[in-house]
């Protein structure tokens, strides 16, 4: 077992891990935090996607003893239920969210774009969540949830 100290959504935990461990695994079965999901676990869908020092990360690649001293961010630390992320209200009010199972990872990955773009491209859009699938919406509800953001930045 290896000692580590995480950061994630601005709490710090120090915790116990063997050192194979991923942060996947770390993030929903140590902490509980159930909102990145288990996808692919090879790096290929994104739904494990969490924000690792502002940037999208992979969190099925990603060992938590590389994580060490880093603030993560994952979907639970963005929003509440009562006070929503902007992308979060509009990914509801564009039908974004279907299914749901891609959604803390697309939400994840547009808030790292629109934190360095306020105002980016729909084709900007497009490129920066191109590494997170969805089965369900076909990416135009997406885009328009995100796009919605940007106006609103403006």
């Amino acid at each position: 077992m290896e000692p580590v100290t995480l950061t994630v959504n601005g709490a710090t935990r120090r915790l116990f891990v063997p050192p194979q461990r991923t942060l996947l695994e770390t993030v929903r079965e140590d902490l509980g935090l159930t909102g990145t999901k288990h996808g692919c676990e090879l790096g290929e869908c994104g739904a494990c996607t969490v924000l690792i020092d502002g940037v999208p990360i992979l969190s099925c690649l990603t060992l938590t003893v590389n994580a060490t001293d880093c603030e993560i961010v994952t979907i639970e630390g963005i929003g509440s239920m009562t006070e929503p992320h902007p992308l979060q209200r509009s990914f509801g009010e564009h039908g974004a969210a279907q299914c749901g199972y891609c959604t803390p990872a697309m939400i994840l990955t547009a808030k790292a774009l629109l934190d360095r773009d306020p105002n980016p491209s729909e084709e900007t859009i497009a490129e920066a969540i191109a590494g997170n699938m969805c089965r369900c919406t076909g990416y135009l509800s997406i885009l328009s949830a995100v796009a919605a953001v940007t106006e609103e930045n403006q």
